[in-house]
């Protein structure tokens, strides 16, 4: 798993674009849609607030006009009926309570005054208590005094309902977000896939080229990248093929030549260079043929017949070839080319350890694994891998005797490509190098 960025604030910003971009998109229109709700409500609140005001300054403006024009023993009748939901009319000096001193006091003192047209100077109280209550106290034309008990309610500018609707409209925008940023991504993600699997020397797939013109263009762009590296590469090696099939022409002629000059010191080393000579040119042509197949057909094969065949043509010529761990039944493979294989591993243990040994087996999934082992100096682990390069030796004296022409290793692993396996290299436990191949 990848780690987090640290951000300056202690927060952690996600490794991946994925993560970035629906973290930025989904905050956004979060703070955006959020905005945008706040304002809403604030029109709404200031809205109802406003008519809240507007009634309360129409009605108590015109029950007071009333109450003051009616005798003084016919008001009590009307009280209940010029009472409202946030206010009531009280016949009297009200309750003590103390001086309201509050913007909403003020506010609701100022309106009454001005309905009244200032005719009967107010005094707003607040009445402790847990409930929010205020009084309003006057004095009519008659000198009774009036008190409007006034309990402002809260100004409800939504409906019940409306905040399971923000909610639902947030999941909304967070599905949204995610479907987007996936859309966004994908290719990307494939291109990335794309460009780890390529091999020039295989023939896989090309990356698709449908969707956004952008996309189209970067997929196109890659295909034809992928091509003209294959394109390289084949020139490459036809280039050191064409090379190593004319020298041998000459090097014929020469090693000729050379046979039927006198026998003399420098005969023997002009017949040691020829042969040196020739077996690059011999190598160079394998490797060649091998980067572009050599048009063999899978045939099965048995397992056990198979290998102890490679180990008694060692073992004729007095090589120390032994196998351990055969596995019984077939396979499905290239049979010149897994000997070929098989061949070079045990050419460089002979080289460097003058022993091998051979071990087949089934993994868990059923691939065969071959392995060719030897207890020799192996191979630095930081090398391991460009092992597998061509011309690549480990002994850098250039002497063919110790190092070879560096091309064994780059054949075998031309060669399980094209058999549809893996190569592996690994130094074993207790010193020596293991060349493994497995075969699905």
């Amino acid at each position: 798993m990848k780690a987090a960025i640290p951000l300056h604030s202690g927060l952690t910003w996600p490794s991946t674009l994925r993560s970035r971009i629906f973290l930025i998109l989904l905050i956004g229109l979060a703070l955006a849609y959020g905005l945008s709700f706040s304002v809403l409500y604030m029109e709404r609140y200031m809205s109802a607030k406003a008519v809240m005001l507007g009634t309360l300054e129409n009605d108590v403006a015109t029950s007071i006009a009333v109450l003051d024009r009616l005798p003084p023993g016919e008001r009590g009748d009307l009280l209940d009926r010029l009472s409202r939901g946030n206010y009531r009319f009280v016949l009297g000096p009200g309750l003590p309570g103390v001086p309201d001193t509050s913007s909403k006091g003020s506010e609701i003192s100022g309106k009454i005054e001005e309905a009244i047209g200032h005719r009967f100077p107010i005094r707003i109280e607040r009445i402790p208590g847990d409930v929010n209550r205020l009084q309003a106290h006057l004095t009519l034309s008659d000198g009774s005094p009036l008190t409007i008990d006034v309990t402002p309610k809260g100004v409800m500018p939504i409906a019940a309902w409306l905040p399971y609707v923000f909610v639902v409209q947030m999941v909304l925008l967070i599905l949204c977000t995610w479907f987007a940023v996936r859309q966004a991504i994908r290719p990307l993600g494939e291109l990335a896939a794309a460009a780890d699997a390529l091999d020039p020397n295989k023939d896989g797939p090309a990356l698709s080229e449908v969707g956004p013109s952008e996309v189209a263009h970067a997929a196109r762009a890659f295909n034809a990248m992928r091509e003209r590296i294959a394109h390289y590469l084949e020139e490459r090696v036809q280039i050191l093929a064409a090379i190593s099939h004319d020298l041998q022409t000459p090097i014929t002629r020469m090693r000729l030549r050379a046979d039927m000059a006198e026998e003399s010191p420098e005969k023997d080393k002009l017949v040691h260079d020829l042969s040196e000579i020739q077996r690059l040119v011999q190598d160079g042509i394998a490797y060649a043929r091998s980067a572009h197949g050599s048009g063999e057909k899978n045939a099965r094969i048995d397992l056990a017949s198979f290998i102890d065949s490679i180990a008694y043509d060692y073992q004729d010529i007095g090589k120390a070839v032994t196998v351990i761990g055969l596995v019984q039944g077939a396979a499905f493979t290239k049979p010149h080319a897994l000997r070929r294989i098989l061949s070079n591993f045990i050419d460089n243990a002979l080289k460097f350890a003058g022993s091998a040994e051979i071990s087949v087996e089934r993994s868990p999934e059923n691939d065969i694994i071959i392995t060719v082992m030897d207890r020799g100096p192996g191979i630095p682990d930081d090398m391991l891998e460009a092992a597998m390069q061509p011309f690549f030796r480990l002994e850098q004296s250039r002497n063919r005797e110790t190092g070879g022409t560096g091309l064994g290793l780059a054949i075998a692993q031309q060669l399980t490509a094209k058999i549809g396996g893996s190569l592996r290299l690994y130094n074993r436990a207790g010193g020596g190098l293991a060349a493994e191949i497995t075969i699905r």
